[in-house]
């Protein structure tokens, strides 16, 4: 592998909020830093556009223009046929097409951003890492639903998982710094969520299912629901995009709480008497600590606890719910060391018989070394 270097980050959050979207960049050799704030930011491409104005102006950039750039890598979802790493080829793309039922609100929009990049950079060769290929080793056993088996013969019904790049740099970063993963369980938990199971650097179970909707509680979809919440809403009067809209858009902590999506604003609200921010906080840490009891069992056991994502980062208070319940586990938080800021890497006190870690994910590295390891038809070693 050759040097890696970031030069750049941008983030945008709020997309399609009007007059309240986030633009950031920042040039990492100078810590030169941009934010600006209550923008109307329309859609994903017209991000896209902003950051890729910034990396190449003259005053605030770090390319002389977008021919320098030889390859774009895209954090890709879920593709009919393909798992792990291609390149973004006419089949590839019908293939995301045929699944965006699956991931609507994740293909859409990077179908849209990829053939974006297609028209501005025609040069740069497009590469998708799937976020499904690090879960192809769950044993069957845990992959198949008890539905019947020509739907996962005819339709390819089964458990995929999803944030692998997530979960997959997690456990890379772990065994870089503490010699081997053993038997570890990452939290990714942001307004996206999910765990996974992970033996010696393999993917062993996970808490999504087919689609990202199910698992734990997330910040807007509402994670495990009995499927038979449909019929009994139909029955009720409730249209089929009323039920999805809730499943997908009012539910989760929004839908719980009835306030934010977001767990700062459940914090604050708790912390003024909120009994439905409160709820919507101890649903969501229930999930959490039912999902790791879970893979603790098939795991055989626990070394190591990961936190990760944004609120998985920087919540101690979801940290230490969870921690505490898990003390029956051998999982033993410091408190002092939680709630430091910046937070340390290692949060478990000498005595815990689980280490607890708190890592700040980079599936942009993540991508950026399966695109070249790709591209150079060389093997990346992992």
């Amino acid at each position: 592998m050759p040097e890696e270097r970031c030069l750049a980050i941008s983030r945008i959050e709020r997309i399609g909020s009007p007059d309240a979207g986030i633009f950031l960049y920042t040039r990492v050799h100078d810590d030169l830093n941009i934010r600006r704030e209550a923008q109307s930011i329309l859609d994903y491409s017209d991000g896209i556009l902003r950051a890729l104005t910034c990396l190449t102006d003259p005053e605030i950039g770090v390319l002389n223009n977008r021919d320098e750039i030889d390859c774009v890598g895209f954090k890709t979802v879920i593709a009919k046929g393909y798992l792990d790493v291609h390149e973004l080829t006419a089949p590839v793309m019908a293939g995301m097409e045929e699944y965006t039922p699956i991931a609507p609100a994740h293909n859409r929009p990077y179908l849209e951003v990829i053939r974006l990049i297609e028209k501005l950079i025609p040069s740069a060769r497009r590469v998708g890492a799937f976020e499904t290929g690090f879960h192809s080793t769950i044993p069957l056993e845990r992959r198949l639903f008890g539905v019947p088996y020509i739907w996962y013969e005819r339709f390819g019904l089964k458990r995929l998982g999803y944030h692998g790049a997530s979960h997959r740099f997690i456990s890379q970063e772990l065994a870089r710094r503490e010699g081997a993963t053993g038997r570890l369980i990452s939290c990714h938990l942001g307004g996206s969520c999910s765990l996974c199971a992970i033996a010696d650097g393999k993917s062993v179970d996970t808490s999504f299912g087919f689609s990202l909707q199910t698992g734990i509680v997330h910040a807007n979809r509402t994670g495990d629901a009995d499927v038979f919440l449909i019929p009994f809403l139909q029955s009720q009067g409730l249209s089929e995009s009323e039920i999805i809209e809730g499943l997908t858009k009012t539910g989760g902590l929004l839908g719980l709480s009835g306030i934010s999506n977001d767990v700062r604003d459940l914090e604050a609200a708790m912390e003024e008497g909120n009994n439905r921010a409160k709820l919507a906080l101890d649903v969501f840490c229930a999930g959490v600590i039912r999902t790791v009891g879970a893979f603790y069992v098939e795991l055989g056991g626990l070394d190591h606890l990961a936190f990760t994502g944004g609120i998985g980062e920087n919540s101690s208070y979801i940290r230490e719910k969870i921690c505490t319940a898990l003390s029956c586990l051998g999982v033993q938080l410091d408190c002092e060391k939680n709630v430091q800021v910046p937070t340390p890497h290692e949060l478990s006190t000498p005595g815990s018989k689980v280490k607890i870690h708190c890592i700040a994910t980079n599936e942009e590295i993540v991508v950026a070394r399966q695109a070249y390891s790709l591209l150079s038809r060389n093997t990346y070693k992992e």
